[in-house]
């Protein structure tokens, strides 16, 4: 695949969008092209809203050179999408129409691209005190576990959930917006560079040389703010009788 030689981006996903979605109503490319991050394996991801299809699917081809994800969405699975995904905050559809480039606007895709924006620039949904503290007291637990594994696979996958956990807390008491995979650390980069590359250091510490200390420190650091590690005291779903 890496030999096939490649259209320009906007090209191939107009040719795709007329090819295989000529009657859709919007279209967006995005993804790491528009944002000029493309890689020998990157793909293009487009949006498509076609007000024809019964429901949303994802679908993913190969064209013009391309990988091609293709989102398609009626005008109601869309929002219905973009409600979820900032229940979750991890604004992926919002994200992809905020940055991206416009195909194809049969007179919405504007409002869509600024309601995005202004989704984004809003932050999620802030935690209260007792999210904060459920959140603390899992944090301690995989922390206990981290710290007390004397087996490398099991401190391996105890870092790997603690990593997870910890991204999630200090975006989330922040207000910012989380990610999953790569996007972990570039959530974390938007928020703080100095503290993204702290909380990439630690861990690549660990699993270079099963350095446990600097993931020790990082996790108390963050966990500081809001009254440190939680175990003692801790209860949720209890009914008083």
């Amino acid at each position: 695949m890496g030999d096939v030689l490649r259209e320009k981006p906007i090209d191939a996903a107009k040719k795709f969008v007329a090819s295989y979605f000529g009657g859709c109503q919007g279209a967006i490319l995005a993804g790491s092209v528009v944002r000029g991050e493309e890689t020998r394996t990157s793909d293009l991801d487009i949006v498509i809203i076609d007000q024809a299809v019964p429901s949303s699917y994802r679908e993913s081809i190969f064209e013009n050179g391309w990988p091609i994800e293709v989102f398609v969405h009626n005008l109601t699975s869309y929002q219905q999408y973009v409600k979820s995904d900032c229940e979750r905050a991890k604004p992926c559809l919002p994200k992809m129409v905020s940055e991206g480039i416009v195909l194809k606007d049969e007179g919405f895709v504007s409002s869509m691209k600024k309601e995005a924006e202004e989704i984004l620039a809003q932050g999620p949904k802030r935690w209260g005190k007792e999210t904060i503290d459920v959140k603390r007291y899992f944090i301690t637990d995989v922390l206990d576990d981290f710290i007390g594994a004397d087996d490398r696979g099991e401190a391996i996958f105890s870092a790997n959930t603690l990593a997870g956990l910890l991204h999630e807390f200090v975006l989330r008491t922040n207000g910012k917006w989380t990610g999953s995979s790569k996007w972990i650390v570039r959530s974390l980069k938007q928020f703080d560079a100095q503290f993204a590359k702290t909380f990439v250091d630690a861990f690549g510490a660990f699993y270079q040389y099963n350095e446990k200390n600097r993931v020790l420190i990082l996790t108390e650091n963050v966990l500081k703010p809001h009254g440190g590690r939680l175990f003692e005291g801790f209860s949720s779903g209890k009914t008083n009788q």
